[in-house]
């Protein structure tokens, strides 16, 4: 029995893999193990496909230094538009158009460190009127908040706090030095606390090594997080990252069909670069990704909701929240 097939009934049958194991699975072929990665998928998560839309509420002029990040107020990209938290009529708007075309989640996505007390009040009415009027769930990323402050945030209707590692915790001082790992790592457990669900992923294409890849994934795993969402660099004109060399369709496939075998029973969300692929992540949904951001990203176009929808029922999946 080879490799990839010991592992997969191992994992088929309740079991895991451990760090060294996923290492070597990105020296096997990458179709057997994106073969094996989907009936991992099939078996632990069944043909649902989570499917949410995110909301650019709070644009530019971030404190912030993430060498990738058109919106950094570090580098002069030129990409980013530059406005103050939109109005609830806005954010309410795109939640009502997003939820009539089927999407499942609507993120409310913010620049900036974190939040302060005033904006963090005015966006809990906004997702308050979004509750009202919509069935839409609401997720949101606000940066390093506090516990009460993600606590305020459930009470107004939210479900999903969203915060990226980005990286290993060993790359990650390469990445931005102006907040630490660890305040992430703090900030999904105090929303955990808070009662609310976590979703976090990172950035392929950094620079970072396959190991980096891996302990990324292993650190999410062991946060109890059952949304991963997987990006791939867009390299913006101006950062420190412009010149990295996006990766290629088959290096994409090989990361989610890895993680689809470190996490076996979570959403693996395709979101920013996704439309840099050929196929828009056509093959990634099948070797384990069974989750996406449609429409556009923050700064950079996306793809849009209905074509997605038509990729999903061509490849058998139906729209369906997936719950920790």
């Amino acid at each position: 029995m080879s490799l990839v097939n010991e592992l997969k009934e191992r994992i088929l049958a309740g079991g895991e893999i451990s760090r060294e194991e996923a290492l070597q699975l990105f020296e096997e072929p990458v179709e057997e193990v994106a073969q094996a990665a989907d009936e991992i998928r099939e078996k632990f998560c069944g043909n649902g496909f989570d499917i949410c839309t995110i909301i650019n509420g709070k644009s530019g002029r971030c404190s912030e230094n993430c060498k990738f990040c058109a919106q950094s107020a570090h580098y002069d990209t030129g990409c980013a538009e530059v406005y103050d938290l939109l109005p609830t009529e806005d954010i309410l708007k795109e939640a009502k158009y997003n939820d009539d075309q089927g999407v499942l989640r609507y993120s409310i996505v913010t620049s900036g460190k974190r939040l302060t007390d005033a904006e963090l009040e005015q966006v809990c009415d906004s997702i308050r009127k979004i509750k009202e009027e919509t069935n839409i769930e609401v997720c949101f990323s606000f940066g390093l908040l506090n516990e009460e402050q993600l606590r305020k945030v459930r009470e107004a209707g939210a479900t999903r706090a969203h915060c990226n590692l980005e990286t290993s915790r060993r790359y990650f001082p390469e990445i931005c030095t102006t907040h630490t790992y660890d305040q992430k790592i703090e900030t999904l457990k105090a929303a955990v606390a808070a009662g609310l669900s976590i979703c976090s992923g990172g950035i392929m294409g950094l620079g970072e090594t396959i190991e980096d890849r891996v302990d990324m994934v292993f650190t999410v795993k062991e946060l109890g997080v059952k949304s991963v969402p997987v990006n791939f660099l867009n390299p913006i004109p101006g950062t420190p990252f412009e010149g990295n060399t996006p990766l290629t369709e088959e290096e994409a496939r090989q990361c989610v069909a890895v993680f689809r075998f470190i996490i076996p029973d979570a959403s693996i969300r395709l979101a920013g670069g996704r439309g840099l692929l050929g196929d828009k992540g056509k093959e990634c949904f099948q070797s384990g990704a069974n989750a996406a951001i449609s429409g556009d990203m923050l700064t950079t176009a996306g793809i849009t909701v209905q074509k997605d929808m038509e990729m999903l029922e061509e490849l058998g999946y139906k729209p369906e929240l997936w719950e920790d």
